[in-house]
């Protein structure tokens, strides 16, 4: 098996988050279960499915669809390692965990290792946030190692592999999106014939406005430009929401308001992965909120989650993955965040 890699473009993604005015942070249910585990899982979900649709208080968050962000434990990944995380993880009801680098700083840990501590604590490995370029050309990147990138979390098993970078390789132009476009397209393509969906990560900077068309909006130049059968999105809700918050009106200050649930709802199959972290309104705070745990703040997650759950497909290819760039007690939050998620129910208050 092969050595699990790092993810070197990490910190510079971080410290242009940190450049940028925003906070740094930016299979089955098991990879190998047994067919009665997985049988029972499936009539488990098909019920709360069921009374879901018919409004008798079924879960907004299907059973085999909550997973965390481990960037969110990144601390805790490195003073217990991934085997404690892991178990803790599971005692708070979590499904699924999504990768920002294979190691998190625990040294010699390879990717088998990595599965079967998933498989123990029955976790899946949702997806994995990589670098999009990098200078050099040994980087752990999608363009400089494709088919390194796509072998790990092929043998991970994972569904999704993407990046948290965004389109910016070529500047803040509509011909420099177009190009990232193009690129990803390439990345998606070469994903799907692995059976892998290729995905992209905003943050707020993602829905302002190209430099060389002010009138245009940048995130609406990706959806356009990228393949929605090669390239999916994974929203950053609350990224999504200092974005409406930031960029609501134009250079000119003429008015350009948007509702972030709005792009979901046009193209639910192109959105399979949502990070769910939320914000208490302030406008004091340059972005408009402060970052605060799952159910602290003032996104509106039960309408949110109930819109999408109502698409077609909706309960069914939509994963929601609890992420907090700087908790204050990481363990605290991701137990917390996943107590309001799965109190969370159709019809119900929350």
């Amino acid at each position: 098996m092969k050595r699990a890699q790092e993810h070197p473009e990490l910190a510079e993604t971080l410290r242009r988050r940190r450049f940028l005015g925003v906070a740094a942070g930016a299979t089955a249910a098991t990879l190998v279960g047994t067919a009665t585990a997985t049988a029972a899982q499936t009539g488990t979900s098909a019920q709360s499915d069921t009374a879901a649709r018919k409004g008798r208080g079924g879960p907004l968050v299907p059973r085999g669809h909550l997973g965390i962000q481990l960037y969110t434990l990144r601390d805790q990944v490195q003073s217990i390692g991934f085997a404690q995380v892991f178990k803790e993880l599971a005692r708070y009801g979590y499904d699924q965990v999504e990768f920002a680098g294979y190691t998190q700083g625990t040294g010699d840990i390879t990717l088998g290792q990595l599965t079967r501590l998933m498989r123990d604590h029955g976790l899946r490995g949702i997806g994995s946030h990589v670098g999009y370029y990098s200078d050099d050309p040994k980087a752990y990147t999608f363009a400089t190692n494709l088919t390194q990138v796509l072998d790990d979390a092929e043998a991970l098993g994972l569904p999704h592999v993407g990046t948290a970078s965004g389109p910016w390789r070529y500047g803040s132009t509509v011909d420099g999106w177009k190009r990232c476009a193009e690129e990803f397209n390439t990345y998606g393509a070469a994903a799907k014939a692995r059976g892998m969906k290729f995905y992209q990560h905003n943050h707020a900077e993602e829905f302002s406005f190209a430099t060389d068309r002010p009138d245009v909006r940048l995130y609406d130049v990706l959806l356009a430009e990228t393949d929605p059968d090669l390239v999916h999105l994974e929203m950053d809700i609350y990224w999504a929401y200092v974005a409406q918050y930031r960029f609501g009106k134009k250079v000119d200050g003429s008015p350009a308001p948007f509702e972030p649930l709005d792009y979901v709802l046009r193209a639910p199959h192109r959105y399979p992965l949502f990070h769910v972290k939320d914000g208490e309104h302030d406008e004091t705070a340059t972005d408009g909120y402060r970052m605060v745990d799952v159910g602290d703040g003032d996104i509106d997650y039960r309408r949110f989650l109930t819109a999408v759950g109502r698409t077609h497909g909706g309960r069914r290819d939509h994963h929601w993955m609890v992420e907090h760039d700087q908790p204050a007690d990481s363990l605290t939050t991701a137990r917390r965040s996943a107590r309001y998620l799965r109190s969370l129910r159709c019809g119900g208050r929350g």
